[in-house]
């Protein structure tokens, strides 16, 4: 898995790319995202367009970073995952945690409504 990070409109965007399945990986997402709740950082989009595969300990990094940020006051939205890692969230029900935005465009509207 790749991650990379940007900024726009005071929102933290975390590319993944590749597959999302556990492991070290974890711990990177999991490093990324605890460095930037301490720097006071609320509102995060999870950029999944490049992810091609994810099992259920990608699942449960995503759910970690997900209960780390929201226990800040912040927010984690998910964005631009493809149908098969959209269907996903949807058997395990995270789609009912995670708001899915089809484009970060449209995640980071979703942060002024």
């Amino acid at each position: 898995m790749n991650l990379s990070l940007s900024e726009t409109n005071e929102i933290t965007i975390i590319k993944l790319e590749g597959s999302i399945l556990g492991g070290p990986d974890a711990s990177a997402l999991k490093e990324a995202v605890h460095g930037l709740v301490e720097k006071k950082v609320k509102n995060f989009i999870l950029d999944l367009k490049g992810v091609k595969n994810m099992n259920s300990s990608g699942l449960g990094m995503l759910m970690a970073s997900h209960a780390t940020i929201r226990n800040v006051g912040g927010h984690l939205k998910i964005a631009g995952a493809s149908k098969k890692i959209e269907n996903l969230f949807v058997i395990t029900r995270l789609s009912n945690v995670f708001e899915i935005f089809p484009t970060v465009k449209k995640a980071v509207d979703s942060f002024s409504k």
